[in-house]
């Protein structure tokens, strides 16, 4: 599309807007229904699509629909009640904070979860009332197309969400068209960072999560075949290929041999394959650029030191899950994003000695905490510089929980109440 294509597009989403945004919540709620059903009822096609694009396992690509169906009925139940007036007691006969919607939002998105990334932003913003313009990723263009027939047949009006597609040079034009109040971008920290910058430049908001590094902590008093299962999943899951998965992985010296031989056993009964195989757990990576930073990364740290116990075989796309131990913070695999089915290993000998190890990161998407001691837990909570602790479980989002980053992860929140009041104008109503 050239530049006339997209203002256009824009034109008739600011039309589209002002018609959406008079309508009843329960208008909006009962179109976010149909569309779950209709998430539902092409669950095969969509996972099916996202499986040839990116190479998702069949299973985890069905999940992932399922997921998005869970965002639309999530939203049309608690939609209106997030967003209704706020009375405050002041001075006034009558005072209050109202929420409206915001207008056209831009919305740029990654190929990693092709359908999941975009309906918790696009969710809640049909239901607060605002138009939509999507910039997926350009290897995931069928699943954009996808969604936006899903849209259509459900009844969302004509142009109140549209697809952009559109090369990186135009991004700029549509973030700095007066029309656009808002754009949310999912991604690397380096183009967050650029989609940040012009926000900025043109007096945009904008919402931002980016990168991640998270940890995972095995503390001396865990469960440890509990933990293994947990840490294996929370690694390798979607091939690796998560902002929030688990990837550099800290375990109390005290059960270190033990944990790494379980995990060891544990990794290398993941199913590897065909990604139409129900039983398939690991198939190959989106791109072989990706694959291959991966190896890079992998390379790195034995250079530097570290043991490869696990893995370690790279054919193009295909990746073996690979563990490394015996790292350290200066080897690229405990400080970049391993974007893959790559783990780096470090011990650690107390809650003053991982404190350090955690915030050392600069992402700070979430932790795993694995311990049941709560007094340790309340000491942590505080301590960890981190957007998000789970303890004994993987980090993950959750339509009923804020979600978003931290330091180079990013800032603003998604999902639950927070996330559907990103993208309202809030009014201060005072009336003496």
């Amino acid at each position: 599309e050239d530049e006339a294509d997209v203002a256009l597009k824009i034109t008739d989403a600011e039309i589209a807007f002002y018609e959406w945004r008079e309508t009843s919540y329960d208008d909006r709620a009962n179109l976010l229904l149909r569309i779950a059903d209709l998430l539902i009822s092409q669950k095969n096609l969509l996972a099916d699509t996202m499986m040839q694009e990116m190479g998702k396992p069949i299973r985890q690509a069905k999940a992932e629909v399922e997921k998005c169906v869970w965002v639309c009925r999530y939203y049309a139940a608690n939609g209106e009640r997030f967003l209704k007036d706020q009375p405050i007691a002041t001075d006034a006969s009558n005072s209050f904070v109202r929420y409206n919607p915001y207008g056209v939002i831009l919305a740029i998105m990654p190929w990693n979860f092709p359908l999941w990334q975009v309906f918790r932003f696009l969710a809640p913003a049909i239901m607060c009332g605002n138009a939509t313009l999507l910039k997926h990723a350009r290897n995931t263009f069928q699943s954009a197309i996808n969604i936006h027939q899903i849209l259509k047949d459900a009844g969302l009006p004509e142009n109140l969400f549209q697809n952009l597609f559109i090369n990186v040079n135009l991004v700029e034009k549509v973030i700095a068209h007066p029309v656009v109040k808002a754009v949310t971008f999912t991604g690397s920290t380096t183009a967050g960072s650029k989609v940040a910058a012009l926000a900025g430049k043109h007096i945009k908001k904008s919402v931002l999560e980016l990168g991640g590094s998270n940890a995972l902590v095995v503390f001396d008093d865990a469960d440890i075949d509990e933990a293994v299962r947990t840490c294996v999943a929370a690694r390798f899951q979607n091939n690796g290929q998560s902002c929030i998965a688990g990837k550099r992985l800290y375990v109390h010296q005290d059960i270190y041999d033990n944990f790494i031989e379980k995990l060891v056993h544990e990794t290398k009964q993941l199913v590897t394959g065909d990604p139409a195989d129900d039983a398939t757990y690991i198939s190959v990576m989106a791109r072989n650029d990706l694959a291959e930073q991966l190896k890079d990364q992998l390379d790195d740290a034995v250079e530097k030191g570290a043991k490869l116990i696990c893995g370690g075989y790279q054919n193009q796309t295909y990746f073996e899950p690979s563990i490394l131990t015996n790292c350290h913070h200066d080897m690229k695999v405990m400080h970049e994003e391993t974007f893959g089915p790559l783990l780096g290993i470090e011990t650690f000998r107390s809650e003053e000695d991982i404190i350090q190890k955690v915030n050392q990161s600069n992402y700070a998407l979430g932790v795993s905490l694995f311990t049941n001691n709560q007094n340790r837990i309340k000491r942590l909570i505080n301590q960890l510089e981190e957007s998000a602790i789970f303890i004994n479980e993987l980090v993950k989002s959750d339509p009923r929980l804020p979600f978003g980053g931290y330091k180079n992860s990013g800032y603003g929140r998604e999902l639950a109440a927070q996330g559907i009041r990103e993208f309202a104008m809030m009014k201060t109503i005072y009336h003496k």
